[in-house]
This record gives C-alpha cells, structure tokens and sequence, in this order.
C-alpha cells in the first residue's frame, strides 16, 4: 500500500487527487492506443491506408504543441498558479473533443477522413492544453525530490489503473451499450468517459497546489530557455530513456493481437468470463503495473531512483526476451511472464516522472532560471516520439518478414517477424532504457546537494517557506 512520507509530504487526498488527472487523461489515451485503429477501420469504415498519413501528420504537428504550451504555462501567472487554470478551463473541450472522435457521423469516405482528422487534431490539442500543465505540476507541487516521488507513485497509480478498466472493460461495455449497434456502443462508452474524464480533472484541480516559484526577478527568453534546455544533460538523457520506454511499450502493445492470432493460434473466443486470452493478457499486463507501482513505488523513497529504476528495467527487458522462447501455448507461462514484467515496468514510468523534477531543480541551480512547465513538455515529445517509433516497426517488421493480410496461416519466415515485434525488439529496448538510466548522471547524493542548495538560496532570497 501506498503510504504519503511522514514528514515534507502533502496530504493524502491531495495525493489522490493528483492521481486522478491521469486516470481522466488514461481514459482517453488508453482507449485511443488499443482500439482507435480498430473503430476507425472495421467500425467507422475509414480506410486503412488512411491512418498511413494521418496519424504521424497529428503527432508530428503534436511535437510542437507540446513545447509551445510549456512556454505558455511558464509565463502565466494568476490567483491560481501557472498551470492549475488550464485544468480548470480545459476540462470541458477536452471531454468534448474526445467524446466527438467517437461521435461517428454518417458521412462519405472523404468526409469521414476529414472530419477524423479534424476531431483527432483537436483532441491532441486539447489533451496538451491539459496535459502539460498537468505533468508541469508534480515539479511545484512541492520543493521535496521524495515527495514528487511520491506524487509521481500515486499518479501513475491511477494511470495504470484506468488502463486496467480500459483492457477490461471496454469491449463489454460496447456490447452492452450497443446492442446490436457496435457504432452505438462506442459512441455511449465514450460519452460516459468523457463525463467521467471531466469531472477527475476538477477535483484535480481543486485538491492541488502549487508550491514552487520561479527565483525572484527571474526573466523569460525563449532562445536562452531553449538553449539551456538541451545544455541540460540530465534532461537529455532522460528524454532518450523516456523514448526508450514508450517505443517498447508502444511496440508490444501494437504486436499483441497479432502474436496471440497467428504465433499462439488463439481464437477470440471466451476462456474466461467476457474475456478471450487476449484481453485476458492485456488485463493482466495492466493489473500488474498497478500492483507493482503500489506495491514497488514507496520503496523509490528509500533508494536511489536512477539504479533502482535501472534494476527494475533491466528485469522488465529480461522478461520480454523470454517470451522469444516460450513454447507455443504455454498460456499460464506467458502470463505469468507478462505480470511480472509489467510488475517491474510501472514503478519505472512514476520513477522517470519524478527524476523529471529534480532536472527542474538541476536547471534553476545551473542557470538560475526554473522552466518547469517547458521541461515537462518537452519530454512529453518523447512520449509522442516513442509511440511512433514503436506504432511504425510492427507494420515495418509485418512487412519486412512477409506477412499477408487476411491469410488465416502465415509463412514462418512472417511469425518470425511478429515473434520479434513482440519479444526480442521490446526487449532490446527496455535494455536499452535501462543503460541510460545508468549513464543519467544525478544520482540521490547529487539530487540532495541541489536540494538543500536551493532552499538556501530562496531564503536568502527572502521567499516564503513552502505550505
């Protein structure tokens, strides 16, 4: 169970609420990852060679977005902070825009591409206008690197848990609610998680505060803010092993179904309740993030995060390259596998966000000028980055090994290649994910050092103490 630190910490409902704007954001963002594709193509009826284009043009558009938001919320300034009014006012398009990805209008193929376009466009947007800020917050949340940690374990706690509604739930409730319409079905559970979605993001918003100001007189620049930025080494490095992470994660996710079809041969009947063994696999993929960054996470406070992170992925990585040698139908094994690599590989995900904070302290110390808001969403770019890399090399390696759409028994030389996209390329990733975390270079002393360095700076400087 997670337990707040007992001195510098912040109130658990201030914890929970801050959890809660990731699951409103996971609501979205996990239905898009496993079943955007699905509705567009064999629900809605878009063609497939649409999404060729489409996706990637949003997503690049998003790289941008992203690093223009954190320069926004860094410069603003009201009676409620810098980045809490954008939950507040962002909440509703948000809702909103997602519900209308779903809405589904009887339109032609044209209209159809555009209006997906459209609406996924500004559901990025609106997800950015929210998300960054969002993100942003856990570094002013409080000037303590334990207590982020600890913000961080519960945020990624309430993302990796409505990713386990997500898995489970989704496909039921569509049924359920659609009848025999599955457009209806969609457009019904969207509305409800829209709903849903907005209302977390207010309590978000009312349960938190800031704590953590610029330096006095501080100046803004975007040139100087840049530059500093990628001087940052700490930041780079963390920017590389964040796109590390999310390409695999990305990478697994999208080989999944085609891994259980075609290498296992399983059908999607029902094994167990409403669930066939893939939804069965995802649930239990993301049943274990959940159980590890609870049962992992409080742990963060007590070690140094770089090397524990680096042992946790380095676990993770293992477990993925022993899926390339299970032997087919060994269900129970490759469950089991894939809970204790998801296990490992979600204390990671609140680990990597934490360490993001204390880059923010490594810049203000460095530089004198703290851009929390443009730290955040930089790295944001690494998870738009990493999922188009992964979301690109399953139809790559698809492609490259021969794989035939539609045909009930590929060639071996095709299972080769989806066995790869879903064992050893994820694998080589989260390896890789864990030699940067090696190479990042603040380690716990470090992060201390800018720790007290920083509180005798601001008193010296005659700031408040923080609440």
């Amino acid at each position: 169970m997670i337990t707040p630190p007992p001195k510098d910490g912040l109130k658990t409902s201030e914890y929970v609420g801050y959890a809660l704007g990731d699951t409103a954001a996971n609501f979205f963002f996990q239905t898009f990852n496993i079943f955007l594709t699905y509705y567009y193509v064999d629900v809605w009826g878009i063609p497939a060679t649409a999404l060729l284009w489409m996706i990637p043009l949003v997503r690049a558009f998003g790289a941008f977005d992203d690093i223009i938001m954190g320069l926004i919320a860094d410069r603003t300034n009201t009676r409620w902070g810098k980045f809490r009014p954008y939950l507040l006012f962002g909440a509703v398009p948000y809702g909103i825009s997602g519900y209308l990805m779903f809405a589904g209008p009887d339109f032609g193929p044209n209209g159809k591409i555009a209006y997906a376009l459209i609406t996924y466009a500004l559901m990025m947007v609106s997800y950015t206008v929210v998300n960054v800020p969002y993100s942003a917050m856990l570094g002013v949340i409080s000037p303590s690197p334990r207590t982020r940690t600890v913000a961080s374990t519960f945020r990624f706690v309430g993302a990796f848990g409505a990713a386990f509604l997500i898995s489970l739930f989704v496909r039921p409730l569509v049924k359920y609610l659609g009848a025999e319409s599955e457009m209806r079905g969609f457009q019904l559970t969207m509305g409800i998680f829209a709903v849903v979605s907005v209302v977390l993001i207010l309590i978000t918003f009312a349960t938190t505060k800031e704590r953590v100001v610029p330096p006095p007189g501080q100046k803004t620049n975007v040139r100087e803010e840049l530059g500093e930025l990628f001087k940052n080494w700490p930041w780079v490095v963390l920017l590389i092993t964040s796109i590390f992470s999310n390409a695999f994660s990305a990478l697994r996710s999208g080989s999944t179904i085609f891994y259980f079809k075609y290498v296992q041969g399983y059908d999607s009947s029902q094994v167990f309740w409403i669930l066939d063994r893939t939804t069965l696999f995802l649930t239990s993929g993301a049943l274990g993030l959940v159980l590890g960054t609870v049962c992992l996470g409080p742990i963060a406070r007590k070690v140094d995060k770089k090397y524990y992170a680096a042992a946790l992925s380095l676990v993770t990585g293992l477990c993925f390259l022993a899926f390339f040698f299970v032997p087919k139908g060994q269900f129970g094994l490759m469950v089991a596998l894939n809970m204790l690599a998801q296990f490992c590989a979600g204390p990671t995900s609140a680990l990597t966000w934490a360490l993001y904070g204390d880059v923010a302290d490594y810049g203000e110390v460095k530089y004198g000028r703290r851009s929390t808001g443009l730290i955040y969403s930089a790295s944001l770019f690494s998870i738009k980055s990493g999922v188009l890399i992964g979301g690109f090399l399953v139809p790559l390696f698809l492609a490259r090994f021969g794989y035939e759409k539609g045909q009930e028994h590929q060639t071996a030389n095709a299972l080769l290649g989806i066995a790869i996209a879903f064992s050893l390329a994820p694998a080589l990733f989260a390896l890789l994910k864990a030699v940067a975390l090696m190479i990042y270079p603040l380690n716990q002393k470090r992060v201390d050092e800018i720790e007290a360095e920083l509180t005798a700076r601001r008193a010296a400087a005659g700031a408040p103490p923080s609440p």
